[in-house]
C-alpha cells in the first residue's frame, strides 16, 4: 500500500520551486504581460524585466549581459552550442572533429551522435577513469587543428562525479577550440564563474536549481562564433527566435541568484546527509558498490549499483514504499537496457542493470534517511531472493 507520506529523493530529475522565485515571478503573468520585442509601453516594461534577468545571470557567472542566451532548458541549451559552434567552425575553418566524453547527457551525445550521421562530422570519446572522471592529459592528445567542439560535463547527472573541466578548457583556449560545459547539475552545488572555468560555452536548466521548468540559459563567450538553430525573429542577438517567456526568465534569475549565494551553505547540509547515507548503504547491504568518485562529487548526490538486482524493479519498490528514487538519468528510467553511462565505468551490463540514483534536496532530513535504509536494506535482500528462486517445476 503506498505510504501517506511520500519522501521525494531525486532532486538530480527535478526540484521545487523555491517560494521566493515564484513570488518574483507572479507579476509577469498579469500585470506585466507585454511582448518584450514590442515597441509600446508593456512591451518595455518586459523588455526592462528581460534585461534585469540577463544582468542578474550575467553577474552570478561574472559574465557580460550579451554573452547570456535564454531557452526553453538546459538540452536545448545543450543542442544550440553543438550544432550552433561546429557548424560555425565547418563553414569558417573546414573543422569535423567533435569531441565528448562518454559520459554525457543525452541531450549531448544525441546531438553529436546526429551532427555525424546526418552531416559526416567525426565523433571522438575523450576517455574517463572508473570514476567517469575526465582524463585531462589523454584528452590533450586528442586535440588538433581539424577539432570543430570540444565538449565536456561538469557534473554527471547518473553517477555525481564533478569533471576537472577548468583544465581541459584552458588547453582547449590556447589552441583556439571551442569549450563547452553541460552544468546542468552543477547550477545549485558548484561555483559558475565562467571566466575560472575556462568555458566558451555553458549550459544551465532552471528546473535543476529550484527554479521554473521550461527555461534555461547558454553562456556564449564573446567572440566565439555559432549558427542559430531556431530561426525567426531577432531575439536572443538572432540565435534563438521566440516570444521570450518573461515569468520563467525572471523566475530562472531569481534561482540562479539565490542558488549561487546559499550554496556553500546548502552543501555542507546535504554533503552530511548525503555521507552517511553512502556509509550505511555501504555497510548494511552485501555486494553494493558507490558509483562515481568517492570524493569529487555533487554535495547530494549518492549512487549505486547492486549485483543480483533489478535496477527497474527497485524504484517501483521503494515507490511503493513510499520513496521516490531513480535509476540515473530522469530519461533512463524504465528502459531495461544498461546505462551507456555505467557502462563506460567498465562496469558489466548485468551490473549496470542494477543501478540506484538517491538525490537529497531542500526537503531532505535525517530522518527521512532513517526510514530509507531498512526499507532499502530489506528490499535488496527480498528482491534477490526472489531472482535466485528456483522455477517452479
Amino acid at each position: 500500500m503506498m505510504k501517506d507520506h511520500h519522501v521525494y529523493l531525486d532532486y538530480a530529475a527535478s526540484t521545487p520551486v523555491d517560494s521566493r522565485v515564484v513570488e518574483s515571478m507572479l507579476p509577469y503573468f498579469s500585470q506585466i504581460y507585454g511582448n518584450s520585442s514590442s515597441a509600446h509601453h508593456h512591451g518595455r516594461q518586459a523588455e526592462a524585466a528581460l534585461e534585469r534577468a540577463r544582468e542578474r545571470v550575467a553577474g552570478a557567472l561574472n559574465c557580460m549581459p550579451e554573452e547570456i542566451v535564454f531557452t526553453s532548458c538546459g538540452s536545448e541549451s545543450d543542442n544550440l552550442a553543438l550544432r550552433g559552434a561546429a557548424l560555425a567552425a565547418h563553414q569558417q575553418r573546414n573543422a569535423k572533429r567533435i569531441l565528448i566524453t562518454p559520459v554525457e547527457h543525452h541531450a549531448v551525445s544525441h546531438t553529436a551522435a546526429q551532427l555525424q550521421e546526418l552531416l559526416g562530422f567525426e565523433v571522438e570519446f575523450m576517455p574517463v577513469d572508473a570514476h567517469g572522471m575526465l582524463q585531462v592529459e589523454q584528452a590533450a592528445r586528442m586535440l588538433n587543428l581539424d577539432t570543430a567542439l570540444v565538449s565536456a560535463i561538469y557534473a554527471n547527472n547518473e553517477i555525481g562525479t564533478i569533471n576537472p573541466i577548468a583544465e581541459l578548457g584552458r588547453l582547449c583556449r590556447e589552441r583556439g577550440i571551442p569549450f563547452h560545459s553541460d552544468a546542468v547539475q552543477a547550477g545549485a552545488y558548484l561555483p559558475l564563474d565562467v571566466q575560472k572555468l575556462n568555458v566558451d560555452l555553458m549550459s544551465l536548466g532552471a528546473h535543476k536549481f529550484y527554479g521554473p521548468k521550461g527555461v534555461g540559459v547558454l553562456y556564449i563567450r564573446r567572440g566565439t562564433s555559432l549558427l542559430p538553430h531556431l530561426t525567426g525573429g531577432s531575439q536572443e542577438m538572432g540565435l534563438r527566435a521566440g516570444t521570450h517567456n518573461i515569468p520563467y526568465i525572471v523566475g530562472l534569475a531569481e534561482a540562479l541568484t539565490l542558488a549561487q549565494s546559499e550554496r556553500e551553505a546548502r552543501g555542507q547540509t546535504l554533503r552530511a546527509l548525503r555521507d552517511e547515507l553512502i556509509h550505511q548503504v555501504l555497510t548494511h547491504i552485501p555486494d553494493a558498490s558507490l558509483t562515481g568518485h568517492p570524493q569529487e562529487r555533487l554535495p547530494n548526490h549518492a549512487s549505486f549499483v547492486f549485483a543480483g538486482v533489478d535496477g527497474n524493479k527497485l524504484l517501483i519498490a521503494l515507490d511503493i514504499e513510499g520513496f521516490s528514487c531513480s535509476s540515473g538519468s530522469a530519461c533512463k528510467t524504465g528502459d531495461p537496457k544498461p546505462s551507456g553511462v555505467l557502462l563506460a565505468l567498465g562496469l558489466p551490463p548485468a551490473v549496470a542493470l542494477g543501478s540506484l540514483r538517491i538525490t537529497l534536496g531542500s526537503n531532505t532530513t535525517a530522518a527521512d534517511l532513517e526510514r530509507l535504509i531498512p526499507v532499502l536494506v530489506g528490499t535488496v535482500e527480498r528482491l534477490r531472493q526472489l531472482e535466485n528462486a528456483s522455477p517452479v517445476a
